[in-house]
């Protein structure tokens, strides 16, 4: 349906009209017929300021109805109005325009310097990658390393506890979930009595194409961590923070607010990350790690695992920190509070609700 106009046409018909008989501008100003008409800028500035009109002064481009001011001195004035009568402070306000909601084409309401709901925070959950330390740390320094070394891992230790609960793991993640329901690149896993050399080429090759899909599962992060651990301890590996994690750490541990970490990455692997980093060992600032035992991070039910575990009252009490909009998402739905960081670590926005 073709939207309709509510103006009357006659109405318009008389308007054209008449400012067709009427004089042009300049005219009418030269023989006094009428005086210049304000502008739709000066008439919200004498609605936002109680002065009365004055005549124009000297050096003012607009028909200014504040004595002495220039346009640019009369655009601060009312904009400090306009912030005076949506309540917010006159000083300390935020001159960062909001940024647009992902998702979202709408423009969200600016937002002061401080956020009054971050001051009841209590706890800290910090995800890793691309958040805490750069993707590239992960993608192109610890992915290649297990990817590369996870035949010489599984060679060397073979037939240890550690080892056996490892394949377990594995070999239950492909025979039961990832051949039924036909994953990529998965392998049938054969039983221990087919051979050490069987059993580590048919999980070499799982686990390959599983670091290749950047599956978050948990039989391939505890691998993972154990491949690592052999990197970090023979120091071929160093953990890579951004540089305002370190400060920011300690500003939370000098404030009594408690720093945890969550990621798809086993705990030993995080541990071994935060204390080897490039600034020492930073597990001083942290009490605690979460991975995928708590559930993935894009179910609401795994932030409200954390909440019963880090001992605040409310769920709001907790900010939580993330690059991932799906992750901030099922956190948000949990209560948290919500912080999103771009892929090089810069915060863009801090807010309870979206």
């Amino acid at each position: 349906m073709v939207p309709t106009s509510t103006r009357d046409p006659s109405r318009s018909r008389r308007m054209r009209r008449a400012a067709a008989r009427r004089p042009p501008t300049t005219e009418r100003r030269k023989e006094g017929a009428e005086p210049p008409r304000p502008s739709a800028r000066t008439k919200m500035t004498t609605m936002a300021s109680p002065l009365p009109p004055v005549p124009q002064v000297s050096g003012c481009s607009r028909a200014c109805r504040v004595p002495g001011c220039a346009p640019s001195q009369l655009r601060r004035r009312r904009h400090r109005s306009l912030k005076a009568a949506a309540g917010l402070p006159a000083a300390g306000i935020s001159t960062l325009r909001p940024r647009r909601r992902l998702g979202d084409g709408r423009r969200p309401r600016a937002a002061a310097a401080s956020l009054p709901g971050l001051a009841l925070v209590r706890s800290v959950v910090l995800d890793i990658e691309g958040t805490t330390s750069p993707i590239s740390f992960v993608t192109d320094v610890l992915f290649p390393y297990a990817r590369d070394n996870v035949r010489k891992h599984l060679d060397a230790i073979y037939g240890s506890g550690e080892t056996d609960d490892d394949i377990a793991l594995l070999r239950a993640q492909v025979v039961e979930r990832d051949l039924a329901e036909g994953v990529a690149g998965a392998v049938p896993v054969p039983p221990d009595e087919a051979g050490k050399d069987e059993v580590i080429d048919a999980l070499v090759a799982n686990v390959e194409a599983m670091i290749k899909a950047d599956r978050k599962i948990t039989s391939l992060k505890q691998l993972q961590g154990h491949i690592w651990r052999t990197g970090f301890e023979g120091q071929e590996i160093k953990g890579v923070v951004f540089d305002d994690v370190p400060p920011a750490l300690g500003r939370w541990h000098a404030s009594g607010i408690k720093t945890y970490i969550y990621s798809s990455g086993s705990r030993e692997a995080q541990r071994l990350i935060f204390g080897n980093t490039t600034y020492g060992d930073l597990r001083k600032y942290l009490c605690g790690f979460f991975d995928t035992t708590v559930g993935t991070k894009r179910e609401p039910r795994s932030y409200y695992e954390i909440w019963q575990t880090v001992g605040v009252d409310r769920p709001s009490q907790i900010l939580f920190l993330t690059d991932v909009y799906q992750e901030a998402t099922a956190a948000k739905a949990a209560g948290d509070h919500i912080c999103l960081a771009n892929k090089n670590g810069v915060m863009l926005r801090s807010k309870s609700r979206y």
